[in-house]
Formats: C-alpha cells, structure tokens, sequence
C-alpha cells in the first residue's frame, strides 16, 4: 500500500517542473504600477499649514502626511502666478519656452484666445502611453477654448472651474472701493464664474461656497471606480484664491478667521481623500504631492495667507512668491523626513516618468529632474539651480545656497522695474528671509550666477506668446 502511495506521489510530482515548484507559496506578479494624485492649492502660503509654521490654522491631515512622507522645504514652483506657473508643472517646461507667460496680462481671462499648445506634452499624456486612466479636477487656467481644455491635453474626464474664481465679475463700472468690498465679503452671485464637466457648463455661477468638497467628492469617485487599474489625478483646488468660500460646516472654526477655515476645509478633505486611498488599500501603492502654483496674495490684508519667515508673496520673485509647502507621501516607498534639498515642480514630470519607466520627450528641453533618489532615500537632489522668471525676462537665479536677483519689482503696482549691478546676493541657507545683502563680499558668487544666467537665457527660443491673444 505505501508502495502504491509514493508511486502516486512520483507521478504527480513528476509532472511538474521544477519551476513551478519553487513558485508555491510565493508571487510572480510584477509589482503593481504607481498611481499618482498631485493636490495644487491656488495661492496658499508658505506658512500656512501647521507642519510649516502656522501657529493658529489646525491641519492635521497634512501635518500627519508630512510625518509620514517627507516635507520639502526648498520646493518651487515655476513662476509667481497661476497660468505660467499651471503650465509648469504639467510639462516640466519654463513658461518662456512654451509661449505660457506675457508681460502684460501675466495670466489667461476668459477672453482669452490663446491657451496651452498642442504640441506640449503633459503628464497625462505620458502616462496614457502606459494604461493609466487621468482625471483633471479644480481650476484649470490653461485655455478656455474648446482646443486648449483639459482633454485635449491627455485628461480622460475633466470637472471644475476654467480660470480663477474672481474671474466673470458681475457688473460694468463699479467703483475700485466696491469691488475691494466684494472681494473681502463675497458672495456667490458676485461673480459668474462657469462651472463645467467635460466641455460643457454645468452650473453657473459656480457655487463657490460647495467647490472643495464636490472637488473632492470627484476625486474620490475618481480613485474608486479606477481601483482596479493605474490612475493619475490632478486636483487643482480654487482656493485659497480670492473671493474666500468655505461651507456652511467651517464657517467660524478657525481662529485664523475667514483665512483660516478655508484651509482648514482643505485640509479636512485632503484627509478625506487619504483615507480612501487607506479603506481601498491604495495607500502604498500611490503616490501623493501636496504644493501649491505661487505664494500668498497679500494684497488682501488678513484675508491673504502668509509666506511664514520668506519675503515677498504672489506675483514677485522674491521666496514668499514661488517658495511652495510641498509633501510627498506614500507609505513604504517614500522615506519620512525633512527635504532640505531643492526640488520644483518642474521635477514632477520626468520623476513620475522614471518612476513608470516611461520616456519623456527627446525633441525639447525640459527644466526638470528625476527626484526619485531623494524619495527613496537613495541620494541627494539632481536640482541644484532654480530661475526665477517674470514675463519675459529672468529676474533672479538661485544655485546652491545663493540668489542673485538681477531686477526687482514689487509683486503688483506701476512701479518701474529695478536692475541691479551688481544684483542683490542672498545666502538662502543662512538668510532664507532675504535681509542681508552679501554681495560685496563674495564678487566672485556673483559672477558665477551671471555666467548661469547667461547659459539658460542663451537656451531659451522664442515662441509666440499665448496670454496676450485676444
């Protein structure tokens, strides 16, 4: 009988490889591919979320995921306003390069004809090529013509505002004092800003006070139904532009005031959003990016956030004005920390490339790195120069621990540029507030800086500007 037992047992093991022996018990399957939510906030400050300074806005949802991801405290984005700087991070491209800047008008309106160009390739579009399935949600800004929306431009669905929600001002010939009132007591019916789904307007005006949590409530209809597959979603919140909205549920909770809830709501949905991703078991497998397109918009007194210990704000190149709180997060891949390296949102798209083993485009010049040895713990930043672009020229030109600023402007006025020979030399490490001017001593940084400058202008081809077409 034994004999019979263990002829059974040769036979089946005989049929089957060796191979697939070694296989029982274990995994085969390659990892499972990343998915990647990038959560852009308009016109938040540097120092107004808890984990970078903030001694009254409550935001523990993002304070816990710079805990468990790594906060950046040298992170840029590519120009001090909305439309160049949207433009940026979707194409790893200066605003110079691709026609998205204007000395003039600065950002798109709605009568606005030009847009971003076909012949960009975004995020999206890369990650198309691999399967993944791309949602845009928020503020777009980048072209209100049918050709320039988000799917044109790699997007499979599209849910949120055109361009900035102080954009559509109800009423011809009201008096400076009154829209400065309007601006600082909004409300919804003082604007008639477009809200759309695709192509089409769904609701208008837009019901400013709801746009954060249906924003949300898209994004997490988003990640759900695209469970079983790759995704990419790029949230774009409306606020904390100005007009300030907030729901009926924050209204009064913080003691920052009116400021302070609407970052408090955000917070509390970007907490919605992560613990989706924890119940569908999503969390390690996505990567999350929290930032912000430029620094607070300061013109608006305490209804403005706060660019914490930088100088300056929206619409200048001084730090307060493009230095963004940034946070990368997914558990056990990103390595938890404090980022003291320099990093953009330039870099977004050739990491994200890396990450999916994709290439990017070979025909352009992209201004962008692959942060992928500092999210892993593996190595420093690639980044080691940051320009600082207004329009059409370079104002200033970080490299290491120095800036050089070659003009000056204030963020918003009819103030004649100032150009400085030599420019104005900061110590960013030492001296991140820009107080102390160590040109004189270190005329040979200075002259380093101007060579790099010359180097990148040298680089840029003129293209046709797309803000000013009308």
């Amino acid at each position: 009988m034994k004999r019979k037992i263990l002829a059974v047992l040769m036979v089946i093991l005989g049929c089957c490889s060796t191979t697939s022996l070694s296989g029982i018990g274990q995994s085969n399957a390659a990892p499972a591919p990343t998915n990647f939510i990038v959560i852009f906030c308009d016109d938040l400050g540097y120092g107004d979320l808890g984990s970078f300074g903030n001694p009254t806005i409550r935001t523990p949802h993002l304070d816990r995921m710079a805990t468990e991801g790594q906060r950046w405290t040298s992170f840029y984005a590519a120009d001090s306003v909305c439309t160049p700087s949207r433009s940026a991070l979707l194409t790893s491209r200066l605003p110079i390069r691709t026609g998205m800047y204007s000395d003039t008008r600065r950002v798109l309106f709605p009568d606005s004809k030009g847009g971003l160009p076909a012949s960009e390739v975004t995020i999206a579009e890369i990650l198309k090529r691999k399967g993944y399935a791309t949602a845009a949600v928020g503020k777009w800004h980048l072209g209100y013509q049918p050709e320039y929306l988000p799917m044109k431009h790699g997007f499979d669905s599209y849910f949120g505002i055109p361009y900035s929600n102080d954009m559509d001002f109800v009423g011809q010939n009201v008096p400076a004092d009154e829209r400065r009132r309007r601006m600082m007591e909004p409300k919804v019916e003082y604007w008639n800003v477009p809200l759309m789904r695709g192509e089409q307007v769904v609701e208008r005006p837009a019901d400013q006070t709801t746009l954060t949590r249906r924003y949300t409530d898209e994004a997490i209809g988003f990640v759900k139904a695209n469970r079983q597959r790759p995704f990419f979603l790029y949230l774009a919140h409306s606020m904390p532009h100005m007009p300030l909205f907030r729901s009926k549920e924050f209204a009064g909770r913080s003691q920052r005031g009116l400021y302070g809830d609407v970052i408090e709501e955000l917070d509390a949905n970007v907490g919605r959003l992560l613990d989706t991703l924890r119940q569908l078991q999503l969390d390690r497998k996505t990567m999350v990016v929290f930032t912000s397109d430029n620094g607070p918009w300061m013109l608006f007194n305490e209804q403005g956030g706060t660019a914490g210990l930088l100088r300056g704000a929206k619409g200048g190149t001084f730090e307060g004005g493009m230095r963004e709180p940034t946070i990368f997060w997914q558990p056990g891949t990103i390595k938890p920390g404090v980022v003291t390296d320099q990093g953009s949102t330039l870099d977004l798209l050739p990491t994200i490339a890396k990450i999916v083993g994709e290439s990017v485009p070979a025909d352009r010049p992209l201004d962008g790195f692959d942060l992928t040895p500092v999210l892993r713990g593996s190595g420093k930043s690639p980044r080691q120069t940051m320009f600082y672009w207004r329009g059409s020229k370079l104002f200033a030109v970080r490299h290491g621990s120095f800036k050089a600023h070659f003009i000056t402007k204030s963020e918003y006025g009819t103030d004649q540029p100032v150009e400085h020979n030599p420019p104005l030399l900061y110590n960013l490490d030492e001296d991140a507030s820009e107080k102390y001017d160590i040109g004189a001593k270190h005329p040979e940084v200075i002259a380093r800086l101007r060579q790099i400058a010359d180097e990148h202008r040298a680089s840029i081809t003129p293209v046709e500007n797309q803000l000013d077409k009308r």
